[in-house]
């Protein structure tokens, strides 16, 4: 049967505000591709990344020059060799997950060797803003298990870390700098970290500067994400950081994720699974990830004002797997 390609770009307002160190948003825009067969349809979103060099433009026409061999019947692991990691590759290899369990008449977790997907605990982001918005925001969420606290502001990070842990006392706290800490403020910021019990600090120094991490004391686990993208660094990440931040996005897919996820764990890195802000269809193939996950940063659609038709269902903070009508 002919395979069709559709490519198109969507937005999503975001309910209330998201900031972090590299600025503010008011909407998630995606890109999402279609690969239709036989009244079958996979689907794949991806979010395009300036921090990357990514415009959403650039994506989509990366997606359309693949047109000619998708249509032609490129697999998922000639697709790895076609295109470079980034988001054009995750949107396509996630629809081709998606239609193959289609395909198959199983779901994707079968074709992934997962014997059971069961719900899970996702962190939810404070927004970065002055210690007492953040302050204000973490005592309307305190009852949510896992808070992810953005940081990386100019001054104040320390009052921001003392007020969040004041306003929620009892939720494991990550902290997200996004590349937006010096070397010269790192260990005093790793030690208020540390004294106010945060689980996991991600990201602190920016990635062409995270050498600076080598042979230093961290009181807090440290978690690279802008610094990580697929296998091809993971020895040099194994011998600065104490995780990993695995994500769609970077990776280029659930298929370098899968691998990935495998090798830094075999590496003792203790696996993050993370997201950029899009759609429950942008989450649901990374949730084939959280059985080797300690922690699952997949709140995406929690923050936007609305998400797609039939997506993934939050109790709270607890997301449950996708259905087979969203993916998979």
């Amino acid at each position: 049967m002919a395979l069709r390609l559709n490519v198109s770009v969507e937005r999503f307002p975001i309910a209330g505000r998201f900031v972090i160190s590299r600025g503010a948003r008011t909407e998630a825009v995606v890109v999402t591709a279609t690969i239709e067969e036989a009244g079958a349809a996979g689907r794949g979103e991806c979010v395009p990344y300036p921090r990357y060099g990514e415009t959403v433009e650039g994506v989509a026409a990366d997606i359309e020059r693949m047109r000619a061999a998708i249509e032609g019947g490129l697999d998922r692991a000639a697709l790895q060799d076609a295109m470079p990691a980034g988001a054009a590759r995750n949107a396509l290899d996630c629809a081709l997950w998606d239609l193959d369990a289609k395909r198959a008449g199983v779901p994707a977790m079968t074709l992934a060797g997962i014997d059971r997907l069961r719900p899970v605990t996702t962190a939810y982001t404070i927004s970065l803003g002055t210690p007492e918005e953040m302050a204000e925001a973490a005592a309307k969420a305190a009852g949510r298990p896992i808070l992810k606290i953005k940081l990386g502001g100019p001054e104040g990070d320390l009052e921001r870390i003392r007020a969040v842990r004041d306003a929620a006392p009892d939720a494991t706290l990550i902290a997200d700098a996004n590349e937006g800490w010096v070397a010269e403020r790192l260990q005093s910021h790793l030690r208020a970290c540390a004294d106010a019990g945060f689980a996991l600090v991600e990201q602190p120094l920016p990635a062409k500067a995270d050498d600076a991490l080598a042979g230093i004391e961290r009181p807090v686990p440290v978690c690279a994400d802008e610094s990580a993208h697929d296998r091809r660094n993971l020895d040099r990440i194994a011998g600065l950081y104490d995780a990993i931040n695995v994500k769609l996005d970077k990776t280029g897919g659930l298929t370098e994720a899968l691998a990935l996820t495998e090798a830094a764990q075999a590496r003792g890195l203790t696996v993050m699974v993370g997201c950029m802000l899009a759609t429950s269809l942008a989450m649901a193939p990374a949730m084939l990830l959280t059985p080797k996950a300690r922690f699952v940063d997949l709140d995406g659609p929690l923050l936007l004002a609305r998400d797609r038709e039939n997506g993934l269902t939050f109790e709270g903070s607890v997301v449950h797997p996708p259905s087979a009508t969203l993916w998979g």
